[in-house]
């Protein structure tokens, strides 16, 4: 390796400018550190996401998954008027790269029901923060916008104080395993509001949400995923219940919203039937993304 010669005064500079232009193409070398911004001095892009594209999104839900979500559409008369329903409508969208959706509504004798799937592809134009970060953070956003309430930590029942003999849970332990309030060996009463054991189905008649499916993340879905459970009155007494799984693969983000609004004064919408229903269509979409 030729030594380099000692330059005095300004000519010293101008060397030192002209080995940054020629030089620094081996490992190790710190001019990107020493002089971040400067220009013709390269930088290394983050990853692209993995995805360039979307799904078309009417396309995105089967006739199968839209008869169990949609009851009634199969029973549409006017063979016309059933092709539409099935069809959905697409959701206006400016840019069709980065953000598509499609919507569904069908009326039966027993209830209205609304699905809207939306797929939203993430791009980021920094080349220091990757697709995959960006989409991060706006899904933490989301996370953070639903305001998820705080997950119940539970212990085993042979471990807690509260469990009967038999290791069965005490009448005090809601069916998501949360241990009794009461004194210790004692049962207490379950929380106010609970669903009761004998109710047909929890969250049905009660238009109340158990502890084990109240609004939470996920784990089994994407990269991370949440579901929101939410109960509206329309009127006096009709209830709408909305779910929501909202989920991210990469650089892409699902949300799903699922509502149904009974056409029987007082009866509540099925909270777990809804959101297996819910969850059920966001494992084919996650599945049909990454395959």
């Amino acid at each position: 390796m030729q030594r380099k010669a000692y330059v005095p005064g300004g000519a010293a500079l101008l060397a030192a400018l002209l080995a940054g232009c020629t030089g620094g193409s081996g490992k190790g070398a710190t001019a990107d550190d020493s002089n971040p911004g400067q220009p013709g001095v390269a930088t290394e892009a983050a990853e692209p996401g993995r995805y360039r594209t979307l799904p078309e999104p009417c396309g995105a839900v089967g006739d199968k998954a839209l008869d169990s979500l949609l009851p009634g559409i199969q029973e549409i008369p006017d063979e016309a008027r059933r092709e539409k329903a099935y069809a959905g409508e697409a959701t206006p969208a400016y840019d069709s790269d980065r953000k598509v959706g499609c919507r569904w509504k069908v009326e039966s004798a027993d209830a209205t029901n609304h699905l809207v799937v939306d797929f939203e592809r993430v791009v980021s134009y920094d080349n220091a923060v990757s697709d995959d970060s960006q989409a991060e953070q706006l899904f933490a956003e989301r996370v953070e916008a639903a305001d998820l309430p705080e997950p119940v930590v539970s212990d085993s029942a042979s471990s807690s104080p509260s469990s009967s003999p038999s290791g069965t849970p005490s009448s005090g332990e809601s069916s998501a395993g949360e241990p009794s309030t009461g004194p210790s060996g004692t049962s207490s009463a379950p929380p106010s509001g609970s669903a009761s054991s004998s109710a047909p189905s929890p969250g049905a008649s009660t238009g109340v949400t158990p502890a084990d499916l109240q609004p939470r993340l996920l784990d089994d879905l994407g990269d991370e995923a949440f579901v929101d459970d939410a109960l509206n009155s329309s009127g006096s007494t009709a209830k709408r219940r909305t779910v929501t799984v909202a989920f991210r693969t990469s650089n892409v983000l699902v949300t799903i919203e699922y509502a149904e609004q009974s056409a029987t004064l007082g009866v509540v919408p099925d909270s777990e039937e809804m959101q297996d229903m819910a969850r059920k269509l966001a494992s084919q979409l996650d599945d049909s993304l990454s395959g």
